[in-house]
């Protein structure tokens, strides 16, 4: 039941610090990705993202109604300390994806020193901790982190993490390197988001145990019945909320930019049914966008309230009709 390279597309497992995970995610590639702007377009706008199935459909949304409105919007995949980074320099507008406070550590300081700024609030009510299937935790009666050091054979003393960088990796790492509810023997095991999934996916089916970041807005909270695991003892920070972030100097140089930006809303179930049609029914973003848009002129006017395209006209009239 141990996993191989082969079985998991080359999850590696890790015991590292923050400043390691950085410098194995923070290549020339990106560094000069961020330097080139957007597509050459005026009135650029440039969001970071991660490969989170329900930002990569927001940011897509936003590009499609800001393109509507006369900008030239591009969208750059990083890890989120480098999206951090690039948000604090100038070298990116908007960050739609900050869930909070589980990246306190990586954005707290850059947001009270002013080089980032909170600009509004995506979603509420998010869930971001490990978690197990629900039928696994009912079976062994599991339900808290506190549980998990007696069981630690049968999980392989793994936990299954995403995104080499991600705070939610680090939490784990710290709890660990601390021996928090005896997990001093566990390892952390990161991967991409998918071949998380894909092994989750595998070991349910064939009812191994496997305990692995989980959170909520996703389809595998349904699919699986996920139970997060309790803290007593409050090592993780939890995600009650999702902001968005743009850079410092932005929403003076751009406020109707801005106001589109901080208007942004959604809920659980329509960011869910977003990562599902992305992720099992194999629809690509741009045709998410497209059809929520077209079924969803309410909201989007909601968002557009207020603001104008380029040229100074109603941007409602330019994506909606009104």
């Amino acid at each position: 039941m141990r996993i191989t390279r082969r079985r998991l597309l080359g999850l590696t497992s890790v015991a590292v610090t923050l400043p390691l995970l950085l410098s194995g995610c923070g290549g020339d590639d990106n560094a000069s990705a961020f330097g080139s702007g957007s597509d050459g377009g005026s009135h650029p706008v440039r969001f970071v993202q991660q490969p989170w199935q329900d930002l990569v459909v927001e940011n897509q949304i936003a590009s499609d109604i800001l393109k509507k409105l006369g900008y030239s919007p591009s969208v750059q995949e990083v890890s989120v300390p480098l999206a951090a980074q690039a948000l604090s320099t100038g070298k990116a507008d908007a960050y739609l994806g900050n869930w909070w406070p589980s990246q306190k550590p990586v954005f707290g300081k850059m947001i009270d020193d002013g080089s980032v700024s909170v600009s509004g609030t995506m979603l509420t009510g998010t869930q971001y901790a490990p978690g197990i299937p629900g039928a696994m935790a009912k079976k062994l009666k599991i339900d808290s982190l506190a549980d998990l050091a007696a069981y630690g054979d049968l999980f392989d003393h793994e936990i299954l993490g995403i995104e080499p960088g991600s705070p939610g990796n680090q939490y784990i790492l710290d709890a660990i390197k601390k021996n928090a509810y005896g997990l001093g023997k566990w390892k952390l095991v990161t991967s991409s988001t998918e071949a998380m999934l894909a092994e989750v996916t595998r070991r349910v089916a064939k009812n191994q145990p496997v305990v692995f970041l989980a959170w909520q807005p996703h389809w595998m909270v349904v699919k699986w019945k996920v139970t997060f695991l309790a803290d007593p003892e409050k090592v993780w920070p939890g995600a009650g909320r999702i902001r968005v972030l743009t850079r410092s100097g932005l929403k003076k140089e751009d406020p109707n930019l801005v106001r589109f930006l901080s208007q942004m809303r959604t809920d659980a179930p329509t960011a869910s049914a977003w990562i599902d049609a992305y992720d099992n029914k194999k629809q690509s973003a741009q045709s998410i966008a497209k059809e929520w848009i077209a079924a969803n002129p309410e909201t989007v006017n909601t968002w557009l309230s207020g603001v104008k395209t380029v040229g100074g006209k109603d941007a409602a009239a330019a994506v909606t009709g009104g």
